[in-house]
């Protein structure tokens, strides 16, 4: 039973994280202002290190999975 409300917390957890990984996006004037620049994306400071997020998922996936095959279990 512990193990099933940690796997239910944790997706839970999970769900609310991709509900909300968004901000919403800026209204634009309606008095004819110029609203948002550039190509509508906007700017999230993630973007700038999703190289770097992505080799340390992949360090971590391996430095677990030896520790693990180490461990037999």
């Amino acid at each position: 039973m512990e193990k099933f409300s940690k796997l239910i917390l944790a997706v839970c957890v999970f769900a609310v994280s991709l509900l909300q990984a968004q901000l919403p996006p800026k209204p634009v004037d309606p008095n004819g202002g110029t609203g948002t620049t550039g190509t509508g994306a906007q700017s999230v400071p993630v973007d700038m290190y999703v190289y770097a997020l992505g080799i340390i998922a992949v360090m971590l996936i391996i430095f677990y999975t030896n520790k693990y095959k180490s461990r037999k279990i």
